[in-house]
């Protein structure tokens, strides 16, 4: 998505990081980079918005639940492996999926 406009900081490079930007997870200066484009794109403001709501509804809808500490860590490892531009192994990621534990319906 592009507004078409050129600005300081491309739309790309924005949706790119939009959810490290929407996490906290970036550097403070960024993060202006972020609130300043926002103030000139309305596309990427309006997906900002979107995001955003997604997010505080999960939260809201799935926040309560714990989550297993290995399960966090193994989550965890697959994001630090595709951000590093890893290929996961599909046998580890069946096997991950496998090991979990299910629910019996009644």
């Amino acid at each position: 998505m592009s507004c078409g406009e050129p600005h300081e900081t491309d739309c790309s490079e924005v949706l790119d990081h939009l959810y490290e930007f929407l996490d906290h997870e970036m550097p403070d200066s960024d993060c202006t980079k972020f609130e300043v484009h926002f103030e000139e794109c309305s596309p990427c403001l309006e997906k900002y918005g979107l995001e955003q709501a997604v997010k505080k509804l999960v939260k809201r809808c799935c926040g309560q639940d714990d989550v297993p500490s290995d399960l966090r860590s193994k989550v965890m490892g697959r994001i630090d492996l595709i951000r590093s531009g890893q290929a996961v192994p599909e046998q580890d990621v069946t096997a991950a999926a496998s090991e979990q534990p299910t629910v019996a319906k009644e």
